[in-house]
């Protein structure tokens, strides 16, 4: 008869795992295609439908943000009840479906409608994705696993980058929308189709029944009683609204400041923010999986030390007069500010039992897109908005130059997070 080990190690060392986490990351690809198509068409959408820095920032931000992080959680519960994999499909539809409709905009309002729908349908993407990898690997290898699960966001902005300028300048910015949410309706279908759920804590030492499915209430209180959470969520929630406020507004910093083209623009951002991101998700995940191993506290180190290098690159991205070189400072804080998601994400399932996962990783992503997604965009536009009667175009420059200083607060709490590991884990 096979021991319950055999048996788990069996379902870790099975080659369609590694399948499913492909197909995953795919999922997260069109989940960023979609979500950031809009960064590299915002100029165009600008002048068409005359629209304000700070209508920008809530497109792109807030609004999107306050329905991806409030339904995000309800989702992540039904999830963590029923079948993760069909959530995932449908979700997937969803957002892809509203992405195509907002080729079919006439005014703001409409484009909020059409963003609104997109944020309902990626709410349900992630968290469930997140706990089916974390069932599908062991431990050991979740952090690589779940790092190689976020280079899907930075294929996605090279895909979305590259495409949506393209299109943007040779076929328009409606026709951009069409072309890329019709695929992602195609492939929920295929997703759907060969994708199999995963037993519910496959992977870990006593295994959680399926039937134990805690309430929100007590998942809750369990990550306000654990501190390492606490200063984690609010430490990626402060570093993500760097990363929105920098990323999101960098095409129409090249535009205004430097004086690129769209198409342009998108040719060197795609690959930038694309590949630099997915080195650096995938670098965290590889460093910290490596040398986490001795001590977990170094989950939580490396990233901090990440973010503290990229604070000088970040300056250096926006001050430097000379195109090349804050093109080259962009790659570069793109690349050390990707290394955080991965790590952070297979900590905080390290301080939970396998049917709390879902919802642990929808709480973590409320915190860090509420506060970064929701907030990052929207304040650069604010702030941008109030300087250019007196600055002009120099109005964006100094309002992404914030991102600097919030930086600092970030890697604070990452290494308060980091000291408080040990005596949560134990």
């Amino acid at each position: 008869m096979q021991t319950k080990e055999a048996a788990q190690n069996e379902a870790v060392s099975s080659p369609y795992r590694n399948y499913v986490l492909v197909m995953l990351t795919l999922v997260y690809v069109f989940n960023f295609v979609d979500r950031q198509l809009l960064v590299i068409l915002q100029e165009s959408i600008k002048r068409d439908l005359h629209l304000s820095d700070t209508q920008l920032g809530l497109l792109s931000g807030f609004t999107f943000a306050l329905f991806y992080v409030t339904l995000g959680i309800p989702i992540a519960r039904f999830a963590d009840k029923t079948n993760r994999r069909n959530t995932v499909a449908a979700s997937l539809a969803i957002w892809s479906v509203m992405t195509a409709c907002s080729g079919l905009v006439r005014n703001f309002t409409q484009l909020l409608l059409a963003r609104i729908g997109v944020g309902i349908g990626e709410a349900g993407g992630s968290p469930p994705a997140h706990a089916m990898i974390s069932d599908y690997f062991p431990p050991e290898k979740r952090s690589t696993a779940l790092s190689i699960y976020s280079t899907g966001i930075y294929f996605g902005i090279l895909v979305g980058f590259l495409m949506g300028g393209y299109l943007n300048q040779h076929l328009g910015w409606r026709t951009a929308f069409y072309a890329v949410g019709i695929p992602g309706v195609i492939f929920s279908l295929l997703f759907y189709a060969t994708v199999k759920e995963p037993r519910r804590g496959a992977t870990d030492l006593g295994t959680t029944s399926p039937h134990e499915s805690p309430s929100l209430r007590e998942v809750l209180k369990r990550l306000y009683a654990t501190k390492t959470f606490v200063y984690l969520a609010l430490a990626t929630g402060l570093h993500v609204f760097c990363i929105y406020g920098l990323t999101n507004w960098a095409p129409s910093f090249l535009a205004r400041l430097h004086g690129m083209k769209n198409a342009e623009i998108g040719a060197l951002l795609g690959p930038i923010f694309g590949l630099g991101g997915a080195f650096g998700s995938f670098a965290g995940g590889l460093l910290t999986d490596r040398f986490g191993k001795t001590d977990k506290r170094r989950y939580l180190n490396i990233p901090a030390y990440a973010i503290m290098l990229s604070i000088p690159c970040a300056a250096g991205a926006i001050f430097f007069q000379n195109t090349t070189f804050s093109i080259v400072c962009l790659g570069l804080t793109a690349s050390l500010h990707s290394t955080y998601l991965g790590p952070s994400v297979a900590i905080s399932h390290s301080l939970v039992p396998a049917s709390m996962r879902s919802l642990t990783s929808a709480i973590l992503f409320f915190a860090l897109n509420f506060i970064g997604l929701g907030f990052g965009p929207l304040v650069v536009g604010m702030i941008s908005d109030g300087l250019a009667p007196s600055l002009g175009a120099e109005s964006l420059r100094w309002a992404m130059s914030i991102t600097i200083l919030i930086s600092f607060g970030s890697v604070a709490l990452f290494l308060i997070a980091a000291k408080k590991l040990t005596t949560d884990l134990s």
